[in-house]
């Protein structure tokens, strides 16, 4: 099997330029591809994972990733998929940001001797002339065909600032420059991207009269349609400091049943032939099995081995009816948190250890009978909990946390 048979086989490819001349510079490893991530956040995060673990894949197929930060794009902000305009960011967030998402591709990339670039297209975009954009590649590009696209037609209504109308003419300039520069001769990305992935091979096309080639990877949707990567506490995030090695694990193992086979298939490195074998035997207590594999897999990819053998034996002690776990999430408060006889008021208690946004949401929280502090059901929104010695809150079926006074 090659590996862009595999590609296919585990339903990653969305759409392609020119499949037979993909498929032959994947398999023969003489792909120069790029990727983009803009720096909006300080974190990766899951939305990010497919585009790693493909980069990841082709790496180990002879191919090499180029990964592209958007120190300039970032100053901008893409408007596919988004209703509204993105917050603006300062040029020192965005360097940050950028130092951020290198650590952390580091854990998928290979950027020793080579084999991998990482590249900020604000060395580029930054020191740009209007004049020259306007006249070397604006007269490339025609607004009636961008129009048409999707990306635009869904701001259209609510309106599209000529800020983010250019950001089409950017990522397809990213493409043009890298092509030039490093001979990158293929774009992967979303299958949101599609539209801007087509401007940059149309640019290269008109300007320099070469081929360059995108692919589109599937968006990582679960069963009812909508983007994974969000809990009620917000993205789960790649940094550890930002979602924890076990709710990152909780996380895949609670995806529902539909959606842990295609997750395997997707993200994981898990052989596909073993997955096959696994869907074709699914009921019971082999989706447990399942799940429990997709969450120590990828936890074991982006906090390491030991970290996934602590979320997974945390997890087993925690549902297998064990009182404690000393790799159970914890939040650890302080004296000035607790009265003087180190009681502190249930809504108080869950919003400080991040079980609910706000008071108000706790004692919904509380009324309707989803809280239970060391195992029994707390009932009363006014109540206070002694937290003397550590005790174990869990919301609903499935989130645990430990309270101890540092």
């Amino acid at each position: 099997m090659t590996c862009y048979e595999e590609l296919v086989r585990r339903g990653l490819i969305a759409q392609v330029t020119d499949e037979k001349e993909i498929s032959n510079m994947i398999n023969n490893g003489k792909a120069v591809f790029y990727i983009g991530f803009d720096p909006t956040a300080d974190s990766l995060h899951v939305g990010h994972f497919m585009a790693l673990c493909l980069m990841k894949r082709l790496q180990m197929a002879g191919n090499k990733p180029i990964a592209l930060v958007g120190g300039g794009t970032g100053m901008i902000g893409d408007p596919s998929g988004k209703s509204d305009m993105r917050k603006m960011l300062t040029p020192e967030t965005i360097q940050h940001n950028c130092e951020c998402f290198k650590k952390q591709m580091s854990r998928f990339i290979d950027f020793s001797d080579g084999k991998a670039l990482m590249v900020n297209n604000g060395d580029w975009l930054l020191n740009l002339n209007y004049i020259d954009v306007l006249r070397e590649v604006g007269a490339c590009f025609s607004v009636n065909k961008m129009l048409t696209f999707e990306c635009y037609k869904q701001r259209m209504e609510r309106g599209l600032t000529f800020l983010e109308f250019n950001y089409m003419i950017m990522q397809s300039y990213d493409f043009y420059r890298l092509f030039q520069d490093y001979g990158c001769n293929m774009q992967f990305g979303g299958d949101d991207q599609w539209a801007n992935m087509l401007g940059g091979t149309e640019l290269i096309r008109k300007k320099l009269g070469k081929d360059a080639h995108a692919m589109t990877i599937t968006l990582l949707l679960n069963s009812e349609g909508k983007k994974m990567g969000k809990t009620e506490k917000g993205a789960v995030w790649l940094d550890a400091e930002k979602t924890s090695p076990y709710d990152f694990y909780q996380y895949w193992r609670n995806v529902d049943d539909a959606d842990v086979i295609k997750c395997l298939k997707l993200l994981t490195f898990v052989p596909i032939e073993e997955i096959e074998e696994m869907e074709q035997h699914m009921e019971g207590a082999e989706y447990n099995k399942a799940k429990e594999l997709l969450a120590f897999e990828l936890t074991k990819l982006i906090h390491g081995e030991e970290e996934a053998k602590k979320a997974d034996a945390a997890a087993k002690a925690i549902f297998g009816g064990g009182a404690d776990s000393a790799d159970m999430p914890t939040t650890t408060l302080t004296k000035d948190d607790v009265d003087e006889n180190n009681c502190i008021g249930i809504l108080n208690l869950l919003v400080k250890a991040g079980l609910a946004p706000s008071n108000s949401e706790a004692r919904r929280l509380v009324q309707q009978n989803g809280i239970a502090v060391n195992g029994e059901k707390f009932t009363d929104p006014k109540g206070m909990v002694d937290i003397s010695e550590q005790v174990i809150i869990k919301k609903g079926k499935k989130i645990f946390q430990k309270v101890v006074i540092g």
